[in-house]
């Protein structure tokens, strides 16, 4: 591999995932008023709502924009992370996530991809190439 690949979240997939979270934290929130007995359950979605809505606007800005750059022998992304491909034990796949754990436990998720599975794929060939077959 002579050139770095490069694998940045999907800032429609950053939009999508925050939906479906609101759209459960809407759901969790009428359903404690409900238990609550409450006779305003309705105010448990718009707090539901107003919570994710002020996080995904908040993190927009560094999260839908996040970039991991793969060489022949490293992946390095935001925040300094760095993890050497000899060195990963394991990747786990959550939603629109990949999760890579290392062999010392450390974790590192490439969030909001668009294309998982071929981030998976791209990521399981480099490795066996240095030598750690997935």
């Amino acid at each position: 591999m002579a050139e770095a690949t490069i694998f940045r979240a999907d800032r429609a997939t950053y939009w999508r995932d925050h939906a479906w979270i609101a759209a459960l934290a809407m759901a969790a929130g009428m359903g404690v008023l409900w238990i609550m007995e409450n006779p305003h359950v309705w105010t448990g979605a718009v707090g539901g709502l107003f919570a994710v809505a002020v996080r995904a606007f908040y993190l927009s800005s560094d999260e839908a924009t996040a970039e991991w750059v793969m060489t022949a022998t490293d992946l390095s992304g935001p925040d300094n992370r760095h993890v050497r491909l000899a060195e990963i034990d394991r990747l786990r796949t959550l939603g629109s996530a990949v999760q890579i754990i290392t062999r010392s436990g450390d974790k590192h998720m490439m969030k909001y991809l668009a294309d998982r599975p071929r981030v998976v794929a791209e990521i399981e060939a480099a490795m066996a190439r240095v030598g750690n077959a997935p």
